[in-house]
């Protein structure tokens, strides 16, 4: 299966790799067809997962190939590091800005960018969840496409290793849009497909991200870092937050400790 998969071109391997991370989040959505709520405790613990995967993802998936390949072109490691990571953290920042979204838990008196007082509720979770899922779709895309460009510190099993970590953290994000609008009375076939549609950039995003390291191969340390940084905004602005906003800090915290280790272990052994 490695073998078949392997004889693809990067731009096919990353579409493969984001069509299962999508389909997570769909398999998240898909709970509202057998409840209408889910527990608290359990979604938190999820989302606090969730960040501890993206925390660990960004590090030995994205910025540790990312300084590995700028000490090879000859210039300090920590630049290209640098300027990408702050560069997508900036991406994000002005995205959370401008895109009106609504995060989950909130009341949508709690909508945020421009004109988000104008939007259902059901679009400003969708939009939401899209704003988080772009970095990680991106993340996806130049690690297949560094595989492709030879650079030893990026390997197949590095990237596929990726994608299976987002893929993970992508289920609560399916179930934290589609439970609250099956809660607001929206039927469940709207909810689910409300909930899997967010997951739907993370393709397109990946097949960019693949495409523009094909074929701008220099950028490839500062892509890696931008999707890292974007990556970590996400997890600082939303993810964290969102986790502890019913009380169940502990147990969030708790969760991502688990979600960084088990991330972390997969990346070294299989990557």
């Amino acid at each position: 299966m490695i073998e078949i998969f392997m004889s693809f071109d990067p731009v096919v391997q990353a579409l493969i790799g984001t069509l299962f991370t999508w389909g997570m989040t769909a398999l998240g959505a898909a709970l509202v067809f057998t409840t209408k709520n889910v527990n608290q405790k359990f979604l938190d613990s999820m989302l606090g997962f969730a960040g501890g995967v993206m925390i660990a993802a960004s590090f030995w998936s994205l910025l540790a190939p990312a300084l590995e390949m700028a000490e090879s072109d000859g210039i300090p490691s920590w630049i290209p590091a640098a300027v990408g990571f702050l560069l997508g953290g900036l991406f994000l920042y002005l995205a959370d800005k401008l895109l009106p979204h609504l995060h989950p838990n909130s009341p949508v008196e709690k909508a945020e960018g421009i004109q988000s007082k104008q939007k259902k509720r059901s679009t400003l979770l969708v939009l939401a969840i899209t704003l988080h899922n772009i970095p990680e779709g991106l993340a996806i895309g130049v690690a297949f496409g560094a595989v492709a460009a030879g650079f030893p510190s990026a390997t197949l099993m590095g990237a596929i290793t990726l994608a299976i970590g987002i893929g993970i953290q992508n289920f609560p994000e399916g179930v934290a849009v589609s439970m609250p609008l099956r809660r607001d009375g929206m039927s469940r076939r709207k909810s689910f497909v409300y909930g899997q549609f967010s997951g739907m950039v993370e393709p397109i995003a990946a097949v960019i991200g693949a495409m523009a390291v094909v074929f701008m191969e220099p950028l490839l340390p500062y892509a890696l870092s931008f999707a890292a940084g974007a990556m970590i905004f996400v997890v600082a602005e939303e993810v964290i937050p969102g986790s502890h906003e019913k009380g169940n800090g502990d147990l969030a915290s708790i969760s991502l400790m688990i979600g960084f280790t088990i991330m972390m272990i997969l990346d070294v052994a299989l990557g």
